[in-house]
């Protein structure tokens, strides 16, 4: 049996632990109190076949090129293409010299130029922070004056610090989103069944843009004739340019994507299993992940993914305060009742800690993922929130409307 680390702490961590480990030995570091066979042991101390690195941070930070240097076979570019991700600006480059349909944009480090061309602009006015700011750095408004303030604060390291002190400012484009997975080997990519998530933190997509509260797939407006096309648009051109500037990319291409009237257009390239898109993706995997995810890091995908019919949603709950400021340090109650109820897939833990009484407290705004499986998404839904209703602790938030008009 395959040995496999797997380097996070958070859901999509929990996910991944989840599916590999149905055919594999799994080791999840740093991981958290509630996610299985987690160590706090850095992963340039341990050996396995295969390493897996979760999160975005550690992929720029060159974690992946670290575990290169000795030796070992990692799923997860090297910090070269996790610029993807760690600079918005270098990522715009990227695409114009890729031919990938995007938004109009401008980069600026200093405020007054930014300001001329944010005026240039028609609503919604889009502000991004160039570094990351997990999942937070995005504002969407149709409210000039306060596009401006966010140009304020992010340049000026007010809100995000050094990640903020370059913003990208973007059309607004109007249409469906859909996230679609592409694992890559650095010369071929394969795609994995699509999910829809919804980014805003309160019913009917109000509130402020959060690292995601819910999702579901698969997704029925999603034909296979639009995953083509966007492996034929995006992840193929893409990887070609990545390729010509000499990196080789191995590792997972998340393709946040618009549905615009003028055709599908890029919003954004994460580096790592979109969170909370791995709960419903991954446990949706006929096939072996581990396999797949061996073979892209060898540098030779020859499986093909197979997806259950099954559908999945995944109800995200959240502390108070999330997204700005969570209140963390309460108690959490009803995990393994919900756990234990029908049509529960698994309740992936993110923001979990233990305290001296040795019970699960909250440690962080996300904290839980609560995904059903069901014949379709309207059953898998009910499911989900089915669970996420026995869960409890002071000041728990979640959205009622996630798959709520598919």
């Amino acid at each position: 049996m395959n040995k496999v680390v797997i380097v996070g702490s958070g859901g999509r961590e929990h996910a991944l632990a989840h599916v590999i480990g149905r055919d594999a030995e799994v080791t999840v570091t740093p991981g958290n109190p509630a996610i299985p066979n987690s160590i706090e042991t850095s992963p340039l101390q341990l050996d396995a076949d295969l390493f897996v690195v979760g999160p975005e941070a550690p992929l720029v930070n060159g974690l992946a090129d670290e575990l290169r240097n000795q030796g070992k076979l990692v799923f997860g570019p090297g910090a070269d293409g996790a610029q993807l991700e760690g600079s918005k600006a270098w990522m715009k480059d990227l695409l114009m010299e890729a031919g990938v349909p995007t938004a109009q944009y401008g980069a600026f480090t200093e405020v007054e130029p930014a300001m001329t061309y944010l005026e240039t602009m028609s609503a919604p006015y889009v502000v991004k922070t160039d570094g990351l700011a997990a999942g937070k750095g995005v504002l969407v408004t149709n409210n000039l004056p306060e596009a401006q303030k966010a140009v304020h604060e992010y340049l000026s390291g007010a809100a995000f610090g050094s990640a903020g002190e370059k913003v990208v400012i973007e059309e607004g484009m109007a249409g469906p989103e859909i996230s679609i997975l592409a694992i890559c080997d650095g010369n071929k990519a394969v795609a994995l069944s699509p999910a829809q998530d919804f980014k805003r933190l309160l019913d009917h997509d109000q509130g402020p843009n959060t690292g995601g509260m819910g999702a579901y797939s698969p997704v029925p407006s999603a034909e296979p004739e639009l995953i083509s096309e966007v492996l034929d648009m995006f992840i193929k051109p893409t990887m070609a340019t990545l390729k010509q500037r000499g990196i080789d990319y191995r590792g997972v291409l998340y393709a946040g994507l618009m549905l615009t009237k003028a055709g599908p257009k890029l919003l954004e390239y994460n580096v790592r299993f979109g969170d909370p898109e791995a709960q419903v993706v991954l446990p949706r995997l006929e096939t072996s992940l581990t396999q797949l995810l061996l073979e892209a890091a060898m540098g030779d995908i020859r499986m093909e993914p197979v997806f259950t019919s099954d559908a999945m949603v995944t109800v995200i709950c959240a502390t108070k305060g999330y997204p700005l400021s969570p209140q963390t340090g309460h108690q959490i109650e009803g995990i393994q009742e919900a756990r234990d109820s029908r049509g529960i897939e698994e309740i992936f833990c993110a923001g979990i800690d233990i305290n001296v009484n040795q019970q699960l407290v909250t440690a962080g705004g996300r904290v839980l993922a609560v995904t059903g499986r069901g014949v379709d998404i309207e059953e898998a839904r009910m499911f989900a929130y089915s669970g996420a209703n026995k869960i409890q602790w002071e000041g728990l938030q979640k959205r009622e409307d996630i798959a709520g008009e598919v």
